[in-house]
């Protein structure tokens, strides 16, 4: 399996389209997308809870578009420091809040405004003063080294050409022991090279 990019493929174009797409999915969930989003998809097809979708703002899981449930692989602890890369509009990283409760801290990391004021504004409507939102990506997190217990992503990781560096960088924050709880797609065939090269079929 290929985890590096074509060394010709326009990274930044890609970055741009991107943010681009979500940019629009914060601005208008219901609009036209090639992916599932909101928090019916993601009782139905993902297995979440509903019962704790509901208890989120509809500004966050209405522009819920990841692809499985990071979730499902373990419980959070209480306590724990999480760190969600690609946050989006907040649906994993506010139920990661809930799960680690006041004693444990939420970080989210997404290179979206849009898409970090959905999170912020989610965060404070419910009260959630463990989470904190910041800018950046997935190859640079703006986390401190070794200090988180576990690391989710869900629909990220995919979308990221760099994928070495984006390895490299849960390892460098995660502490000795923590974990990594990640949902995305996975291919079971290698892409021949035209295909690796389009940008439209990286984005949708």
């Amino acid at each position: 399996m290929a985890i590096a990019c074509p060394v010709d493929l326009d990274t930044l174009k890609l970055r741009a389209e991107i943010q681009s797409i979500y940019a629009r999915v914060a601005a208008d969930p219901s609009g036209e997308f090639h992916f599932h989003r909101g928090p019916e998809y993601a009782a139905q097809r993902l297995h979440y809870d509903a019962a704790e979708l509901s208890t989120l703002p509809g500004t966050v899981t209405e522009s819920f578009a990841g692809v499985g449930n990071p979730h499902a692989i373990a419980p959070l602890p209480v306590g724990a420091t999480v760190v969600d890369i690609g946050s989006g509009a907040g649906t994993d990283l506010l139920l990661a809040a809930l799960h680690v409760g006041p004693t444990g801290r939420a970080i989210g990391v997404d290179m979206t405004e849009a898409m970090r004021d959905r999170a912020r504004r989610g965060a404070a409507t419910c009260g959630l003063a463990q989470v904190d939102v910041r800018e950046g990506e997935a190859t640079a997190l703006p986390v401190e080294t070794g200090s988180v217990d576990i690391v989710i992503s869900n629909g990220v990781l995919n979308l990221v050409a760099e994928k070495r560096e984006a390895i490299a960088e849960i390892r460098r924050v995660l502490k000795p022991g923590g974990r990594v709880q990640v949902a995305d797609i996975v291919l079971g065939v290698e892409l021949p090279e035209d295909a690796r090269k389009d940008i439209d079929l990286w984005t949708g």
